[in-house]
């Protein structure tokens, strides 16, 4: 199962969308919750990808709503602390979440959560996507995806690539490379993707399948050397890099994205008034350009049923290679 970035046609949908929504007039104060302050809560720390999508859209969701929308971290557990707290918040609008890719890896990986994935949130948005891109440390001998996939086979779990801990995008990313090219390496997690990536850049393990908004500055630093982007297309960002398809493993596709989620009891109107804002904020030229200059793109489908999907391909690979959370 694959998920492809949007065609130029749905991209050029979505663009005049979020450009039509620009023309929106901002709802008057008081509309959501009162009108008391929103608070944007992030699943993961300050200063990773998830938290640096919030703090971009979080002022321009103020503007659209003309109420105050504060980032309020919430890490830990990969995530499901905050999907927890927000889960039992009053579902008024005033609580949001904004999680990552792991929202529907985690129902595989925990026996329990303090909450149901699929009847204690209402999806608001998915704000972008990003591809992972398999890079390496420049010193490493491998210099084609095809170089790694003959090295792993040659001395199979000899070759290691690291992560940001069991169950992340990182790991789930190596864990459907080692399927798709039939090799086995070694999974060494860290504790944070800033962990990984430093060990990466320095040697000691070979191989990550990191962010490409995270990793774009070392790569055009020099400091690692891509190998292949896990996405349909090319990224604007890295256009002389290949897919996983190009470089010779088809249906390697994962992208890492970020929803925001109310929890389920919000009201039509105030969840149309919220899901509006959103596509306003997305269309805010700052945001887009932020966004495409990282690499990512803007999503184009259906949230409900891209939630469903990325949980059933995550749960069937981690029933399959037995992944576990320790």
């Amino acid at each position: 199962m694959t998920f492809e970035y949007p065609t130029r046609r749905q991209f050029l949908s979505a663009s005049a969308a979020s450009a039509a929504a620009l023309s929106l007039p901002a709802f008057a104060v008081g509309d959501i919750a009162g009108g008391k302050t929103i608070s944007l809560v992030v699943s993961y720390p300050a200063g990773g990808g998830a938290d640096a999508m919030a703090r971009l859209i979080a002022p321009k969701l103020a503007e659209a709503l003309g109420q105050p929308v504060i980032v309020d971290n919430r890490p830990g557990a990969s995530g499901t602390i905050a999907a927890g707290q927000v889960a039992r918040a009053a579902p008024d609008g005033s609580t949001l979440l904004l999680d990552a890719s792991s929202f529907a890896v985690n129902p595989a990986l925990f026996p329990k959560l303090p909450y149901d994935n699929e009847t204690s949130f209402v999806p608001i948005g998915i704000i972008a996507q990003f591809p992972n891109v398999l890079v390496c440390t420049p010193s490493f001998e491998a210099k084609s995806v095809a170089d790694v996939v003959r090295l792993a086979r040659a001395k199979p779990d000899t070759i290691a690539y690291a992560s940001s801990g069991n169950g992340s995008a990182q790991h789930l990313s190596g864990v459907l490379f080692e399927q798709l090219a039939k090799i086995q390496m070694i999974h060494v997690p860290y504790r944070g993707g800033g962990p990984a990536m430093i060990d990466v850049v320095g040697g000691q393990v070979p191989l990550f399948f990191a962010n490409v908004a995270s990793s774009l500055p070392l790569i055009q630093a020099g400091r690692l050397r891509p190998l292949a982007l896990t996405a349909a297309s090319r990224s604007r960002a890295l256009p002389d890099v290949p897919t996983m398809a190009e470089a010779g493993v088809p249906g390697h596709q994962v992208l890492e994205w970020n929803p925001i989620l109310a929890p389920a009891g919000i009201t039509p109107d105030v969840r149309s008034k919220l899901t509006a804002a959103l596509a306003r904020a997305m269309g805010d030229a700052e945001v887009l350009g932020r966004v495409r200059s990282l690499g990512g793109d803007l999503f184009t489908g259906n949230p409900e049923q891209f939630l469903k999907s990325q949980q059933t391909l995550w749960a069937r690979v981690i029933k399959e290679r037995g992944i576990t959370r320790d």
